[in-house]
């Protein structure tokens, strides 16, 4: 009980706090951001400022981690709970970044149920445990906002994924009347990639979606935000699911720029 008092007190001084001067190019240099109202960018940078504060950052392989890659890091992540109900990612125990592709100690199963270890990876996201990230893949995902690739937003959207304790694909929507229809959308989509892969067909997705329903709502939340305009074009059910669970329109706010 003390140490949640402890955590409030904590957080009402960080929200009320303004963001450090030193903060600002490299907020100022990401895409997202430049296209984000007053408002939205005033409170990304307060869940930004909670997120750099509460989280244990570790380096891997060596690194040490920089104010610069936490605010970097922190604020791609607080898109994604800009406007819905969070609790910061309390959940994540930490976030390790590696300078660039790392060896991960962690088992890792494909779709087959067949185990590796010791592979190269760019990030990973486990459950209530640490997200792990190559800096060099966290730094550009924002940079260039048409690629579809985002390294943070797909392994948060994983985080986002598990809070009702499955990596399924289905986070935990605002409504129960919504399951059935984000259920009916996800899966058809999935299914068609998973059929584009096979047969090499250019997707909106890419086609490690097609892995599993998990690893395609990570894809399908970077395509969100990186080409909302393509997504809303070829698959305008499930641009309009994200857009009601995330309660972010991010093809109305590229009309605005």
């Amino acid at each position: 009980m003390i140490f949640g008092w402890l955590r409030r007190r904590r957080r009402r001084k960080l929200l009320a706090q303004s963001t450090p001067e030193a903060w600002r190019p490299w907020l100022d240099d990401q895409p997202f951001v430049q296209r984000l109202s007053a408002d939205e960018r005033s409170r990304l940078e307060a869940i930004t400022r909670v997120l750099v504060a509460e989280t244990i950052w570790e380096g891997g392989s060596g690194l040490q981690v920089t104010e610069e890659m936490k605010v970097v890091i922190a604020s791609q992540a607080a898109l994604l709970i800009l406007e819905i109900e969070h609790d910061y990612f309390e959940d994540v125990t930490s976030v390790i970044v590696h300078p660039t592709t790392y060896e991960s100690p962690f088992e890792q199963y494909n779709a087959h149920g067949v185990a590796t270890e010791g592979e190269e990876r760019l990030g990973e996201a486990h459950y209530r445990g640490p997200i792990m990230l190559a800096w060099d893949s966290a730094k550009h995902g924002p940079i260039d906002p048409r690629d579809g690739h985002n390294l943070v937003w797909h392994e948060f959207a994983h985080r986002l994924d598990a809070l009702d304790g499955f990596f399924n694909g289905t986070p935990l929507l605002h409504r129960l009347a919504h399951y059935d229809e984000w259920r009916r959308v996800m899966t058809a989509a999935f299914e068609q990639l998973q059929d584009d892969a096979h047969d090499d067909r250019k997707s909106v997705f890419d086609h490690y979606g097609a892995t599993n329903e998990a690893e395609f709502f990570a894809v399908a939340v970077e395509t969100f935000f990186e080409k909302p305009q393509r997504l809303q074009r070829e698959q305008p059910e499930v641009y309009d699911a994200l857009r009601l669970y995330f309660r972010q329109d991010p093809l109305a706010r590229l009309r605005v720029g």
